[in-house]
Parts: structure tokens; C-alpha cells; sequence
């Protein structure tokens, strides 16, 4: 049995811990979540996990890790879940010491996609695996169905940008322009009305950090304008 620490439990902390549990011991640290069913202890409890998962917001992520510093951690991994990945690695690698494992992980899932053995993929990264907790992380996902990718920081953020980021873009900017369900809806719009729900189900904070964390997001926003101003211009329509 392994022992698995969590430092924030929200909405996809929750998920995490439920996809670690099956014969593993859970710890939580979140000072504003109480959890039924997991242990909510201590930060220096949490932390002497043999590894610990960082499941802050982007923005929290870095005094979170620097908050590490002040333990005199020996044999932890730290893994990271962020949506983005060249940004975490960075502040990993600049405030963890050699002696501490680190390993980049994206799941390309959320709380309202994730179903128990469903489909899904999981972006991972060995950044520096010391303590040889890769090949255990990696059978514990798959075990659950869910597909490993190893992909590196670099070209996670450049294919995410194109994929996840853009779909979240035009999800909210679907929400802005006030679209809703008609009594004559296609298939296509249904689809659409689908797309929107997933993505604004999540905090602004979430979103904006999705995107201002990824140095691939202003490329791909410059390059779905000038689509639509193809288009538009293939319809006559000028701005």
C-alpha cells in the first residue's frame, strides 16, 4: 500500500483522490474542504508522503511550492496536475531541491468529463524521477482506463493551446455572444450547447489561468481571428 498526500482538494482534488484510493492510504491538506471520506490533516503531515500531488489553481501554484521549501523533505515526489506545463516544471525545478522527485502531469479530463473507466488520457512527464515513482503512477492510471502520454512540457503546452485551450475559448465566447437552446436545434448545435456547458461549468479563475499560463495561447487566438475574419470575408461581411 502506498501513501498518497494531496495539497488542495477541490472539485478535481476530489477526483484525484478517488482515482488513488483503491488499496492506497489518501491524505488531504486543504484548510477550506472537509472531506467525508479522506483524511484532511496537517501541511507537515501531508507533505512526508512518499508522494504528493499539488492540486492548486495555477496561480496558487508557486507559493505552494515555495511554502515546500521550509520542510526538509528527503525521499517525496512532488507531481504536479496543472492544465499547462512548461510553467510548473519551471517553478518545480527553480525551488525543489535535487533530492526531491519531480514529475509533470496534465489529465486531460476534469470534474465533468471523468466517468470510472471511461476513455480518458493522461499527459505525464519524468522531470526527475529519483525515487522511480513514474512506472507506479503510470500502471495506477492505466489500471483505471485511462491511457498515459508521455509527452514533453513544450509540446504539451503547444498541442494543448490547439486543443483543450481553443475549445475553452470558444466555449466562453460562445456563453458571451448568448447563444441558447432553440426549439429547432440540430445536431451540430446540440453539440455546440454541449461544448459550452463543459467548459463554463468552471471558474473564470480557471480559465483565465488556462490561458495566460500557456505561451502557445496568444498564437492560437491570432490564428482562430484571422479564421474568422476568412470567413467573414468569404460571406461579404466586412468588420
Amino acid at each position: 500500500m502506498s501513501r498518497f498526500g494531496i495539497v488542495g482538494f477541490g472539485r478535481f482534488g476530489n477526483i484525484l483522490a478517488d482515482i488513488l484510493s483503491s488499496g492506497n492510504e489518501i491524505l488531504i491538506h486543504d484548510p477550506r474542504k472537509i472531506s467525508k471520506n479522506f483524511q484532511n490533516v496537517s501541511l507537515l503531515e501531508v507533505i512526508n508522503c512518499e508522494i504528493l500531488f499539488i492540486a492548486v489553481p495555477i496561480r496558487e501554484f508557486e507559493e505552494v511550492i515555495k511554502s515546500l521549501r521550509e520542510y526538509k523533505l528527503q525521499n517525496t515526489t512532488i507531481v504536479d496536475v496543472c492544465s499547462v506545463k512548461i510553467y510548473p516544471v519551471e517553478v518545480m525545478k527553480k525551488y525543489l531541491p535535487d533530492n526531491l522527485g519531480i514529475i509533470a502531469t496534465h489529465p486531460m479530463f476534469g470534474p465533468d468529463s471523468y466517468a470510472p473507466y471511461r476513455e480518458l488520457k493522461m499527459v505525464m512527464h519524468s522531470v526527475r524521477d529519483v525515487h522511480n515513482q513514474y512506472d507506479k503512477l503510470k500502471m495506477i492510471f492505466e489500471s483505471k482506463s485511462i491511457s498515459v502520454v508521455d509527452m514533453t512540457p513544450e509540446n504539451h503546452d503547444r498541442d494543448a493551446a490547439m486543443s483543450q485551450g481553443i475549445t475553452h475559448f470558444i466555449g466562453r465566447a460562445l456563453s458571451q455572444s448568448g447563444i441558447s437552446s432553440t426549439s429547432i436545434n440540430t445536431l451540430g448545435f446540440n453539440e455546440l450547447l454541449g461544448v459550452v456547458e463543459q467548459t463554463c461549468n468552471d471558474s473564470w479563475d480557471l480559465f483565465k489561468d488556462l490561458q495566460n499560463y500557456n505561451p502557445y495561447t496568444v498564437k492560437m487566438i491570432e490564428k482562430l481571428e484571422e479564421g474568422i475574419k476568412i470567413v467573414r470575408n468569404q460571406i461579404g461581411v466586412s468588420e
